[in-house]
This record gives structure tokens, C-alpha cells and sequence, in this order.
């Protein structure tokens, strides 16, 4: 099986991402998954995905994740995810979790999508949250720093510091 190509583009400042860790995230779990493939991901801002939203989907404000599929055959994914951050530090109050765990579910869950799962009908939403959950619990117990990992190194230390971070 080849390797999987995974690029990460940080498009937002409203918490320190590590791009290195969501592309080590997604790569490790498109082998979990036996896939290869092109991935990119966005992760954006409210605005830039109330927009993508709107352009693309036809729905207006914000959401968690949209993937787009470039694409993908049965073991050869090409598309992109769009994350918004914002989103996924809401949900986290909402769910009473981390910004970060809800970070690492929005890659799994979107490249769930480049791998034909569908969640619009119930049946195959419980089947496609069984199988995220499942791979979610995966990441956190192989990786316990890394969910921690998903910030930014230097953008963590300037945090501890009490510096002002680059607006």
C-alpha cells in the first residue's frame, strides 16, 4: 500500500493548532483505515466557513467539518476537510470535552466521509459514529500526549508565559 499525502493549512489564530500532529493524525488514520490518497485540511475561521458553507452547501453560518470529495476510489481518497476551530471549541462546552478531542474527531469524521460513510440517515449515522468513536478511542489511547500535541509547541509555551500572542 503506498503512503497517504496529507497537507495541513492553519487559516485561523483563535487557538494554536500543531499542523504536524492533524497531518500525523490523519495519515495514521488513513492507515488504520487501509486507505492512501491526497488529503488537505483546512483549518479555518468562522467566517471563512460560514462562507464555504453557504458557496458550496447552500446553508447558511458556521458548522464543524465539510469535506469535499475530489474524487476518491475504494482505497484511494482525494478530497479536502474544512475544520473551523471556533465550532470545535462550542461543541467541546457543549459535550463537555476538549476543543482539541473534538479537533482530532472533525479529521476522523471527515475523512470517514472520503471513505463513502454517510450520516444523513439514521442507520447509517450510528454505523458511521460506531466506527468514529471506535477510531477516536484509537487515537486518544496510542496517542495521550498527542491530543495534547495538537497545539502549537511555540504557541503553547508563549500561553504559559503570559506574552501576547501575534493577533
Amino acid at each position: 500500500m503506498g503512503a497517504a499525502i496529507v497537507w495541513v493549512s492553519n487559516r485561523q489564530r483563535y487557538r494554536p493548532v500543531n499542523g504536524r500532529t492533524i497531518q500525523r493524525l490523519a495519515e495514521e488514520t488513513l492507515r488504520k483505515l487501509s486507505a492512501t490518497g491526497e488529503i488537505g485540511i483546512h483549518l479555518v475561521t468562522s467566517k471563512r466557513m460560514a462562507s464555504v458553507n453557504e458557496q458550496y452547501l447552500r446553508h447558511t453560518g458556521s458548522t464543524d467539518v465539510i469535506t469535499f470529495d475530489h474524487g476518491s476510489t475504494p482505497g484511494h481518497l482525494h478530497g479536502e476537510l474544512f475544520i473551523c476551530v471556533v465550532e470545535a471549541v462550542d461543541q467541546a462546552r457543549e459535550f463537555r470535552t476538549t476543543w482539541r478531542q473534538e479537533l482530532v474527531r472533525y479529521v476522523i469524521h471527515g475523512l470517514l466521509h472520503l471513505c463513502s460513510f454517510d450520516d444523513l440517515e439514521p442507520v447509517k449515522r450510528r454505523r458511521m459514529k460506531r466506527v468514529e468513536n471506535r477510531l477516536v478511542r484509537w487515537w486518544e489511547s496510542g496517542h495521550r500526549t498527542r491530543s495534547q500535541g495538537v497545539v502549537s509547541p511555540s504557541l503553547a509555551r508563549r500561553r504559559r508565559r503570559k506574552l501576547p500572542s501575534r493577533g
